[in-house]
């Protein structure tokens, strides 16, 4: 059965290792094959050890099956005027992906931005490509509302093929995450 929790400092490592499994699975072709079969445990260690230690104005939500981590989410309130919160990282491992922990651990982002965010609006960018994850956010409620170029990894243009796109992806109202659990 999968239980979930807020994440903390001691999850860096699984939470670093299923973010770099799933980058390589999905974002090939956007990013650049060096970045993503270079040590990329290490650079997304660094990232999320930063994160779960000072985690104001964030929530980091892991769903766990056993002492296995199967999924995490992790939210950015009011990261944009307009848009509102940011859900800047939603990652599953692939086999338990269409089990109904993505869309759990998206209601769980919804409700934390509900009781923290002062906004009542939520997204996230989807790259282009990625259009399994596309349907899926649309199938929960999300509408496309625009697209744009896709940041680089750390800020470094190298780390990307070319000029890939990314899709925001967008609820106005946080409440529609939370009832997607069901199902």
């Amino acid at each position: 059965m999968v239980q979930f929790r807020s994440a903390g400092p001691g999850d860096a490592d699984w939470v670093a290792m299923l973010h770099a499994d799933s980058w390589r699975r999905h974002y090939r072709g956007a990013f650049a094959d060096s970045f993503l079969d270079g040590d990329l445990e290490t650079e997304r260690r660094a990232v999320w050890s930063s994160r779960l230690a000072a985690p104001e104005g964030t929530a980091t939500i892991v769903a766990e099956e056993g002492e296995q981590l199967v999924g995490f989410v992790h939210v950015e309130f009011d990261a944009d005027p307009k848009w509102g919160s940011l859900v800047d990282n939603l990652h599953v491992r692939h086999d338990q992906r269409r089990t109904g922990v993505g869309r759990q651990l998206l209601a769980r982002a919804g409700q934390a931005a509900a009781d923290q965010a002062s906004s009542d609006s939520i997204y996230l960018w989807v790259l282009q490509q990625n259009t399994a994850a596309q349907q899926f956010y649309l199938a929960v409620g999300a509408t496309c509302v625009e697209t744009a170029p896709v940041s680089p990894p750390g800020g470094d243009p190298a780390r990307l093929n070319g000029a890939p796109d990314s899709l925001r992806m967008a609820w106005s109202d946080v409440n529609q995450l939370a009832g997607t659990s069901a199902g």
